[in-house]
């Protein structure tokens, strides 16, 4: 059973900067992948800027804030570390969300040289540092969602912080979806709960990582997911697809 009407798709554009880095010039082009997605019916765009530049440049944020700007209703989320601080000609994580005040700004516990996401903020260490800048991120109107594990007390915290949602981790739940055995349903429960915790504290749900065609569909039954942020898997869908019909995929998957 799908307890939500309908959840908005962001589209991780870091992997087609990746493939981008790999020459010189801008081909592929960030930007105008950007503009495809948005064309095929994503709700938003995400990209998560590291200061090692992997993937995600500087240029890319305001280049596709502008093309975010452009297209009434669409949502722009900038993802990483709040702590990446200034490195070459990186400006710092928090001087680029200043920069382009991003509808949404989601906070996760990365350090400068983790592969990628891989687990959500431990907030009886981190909420004295992260108040503040939660804070100041709202007044920037920016809206703020902490990386989270599936953990009600943690979420609990990150409501007390101030946070407006929440972005559960789901890297444990794709890896144990391919097993569909008794400790998949068991860890599927956490997460069930950890939704209906959010709800019940008014905290709202975004939810990523790993997340694909094949089990996107069934993580949709946990209530009130506001939005799942999804690159890695759609861009190599999009090898096979295109991008048009990978986006137009994942989309059916988010309203059906």
């Amino acid at each position: 059973m799908n307890y939500n009407n309908s959840t908005a798709l962001s589209v991780n554009l870091n992997k087609i900067a990746l493939i981008r880095n790999s020459r010189p010039g801008d081909y592929p082009s960030v930007v105008a992948h950007g503009e495809t997605c948005i064309k095929s019916g994503a709700d938003g765009l995400t990209v998560h800027p590291r200061p090692d530049q992997r993937h995600i440049r500087p240029r890319d944020v305001y280049e596709l804030s502008e093309l975010v700007q452009a297209h009434q209703g669409i949502e722009f989320n900038i993802e990483g570390n709040p702590y990446a601080e200034s490195l070459g000609d990186f400006p710092g994580f928090i001087k680029l969300v200043q920069d382009v005040r991003p509808h949404q700004c989601t906070l996760v516990p990365d350090s400068n040289d983790q592969l990628t996401s891989d687990h959500g903020f431990d907030l009886n260490i981190a909420c004295k540092k992260l108040r503040p800048l939660i804070r100041e991120l709202q007044d920037l109107g920016v809206r703020v969602s902490l990386f989270m594990d599936p953990d009600i007390e943690q979420i609990s915290l990150a409501k007390e912080l101030g946070a407006d949602r929440i972005e559960l981790y789901t890297g444990p739940y794709a890896d144990a979806y391919k097993q569909q055995d008794e400790k998949f349903h068991a860890l599927f429960k956490t997460y069930l709960d950890a939704a209906e915790h959010a709800k019940k504290i008014e905290i709202g749900l975004n939810a990523g990582h790993d997340l694909n065609l094949d089990n996107l569909a069934h993580f949709r039954q946990v209530p009130s997911l506001l939005e799942v942020s999804i690159g890695h898997a759609l861009t190599v869908d999009a090898i096979a697809m295109g991008m048009p019909a990978a986006v137009t995929a994942y989309k059916k998957l988010c309203t059906a």
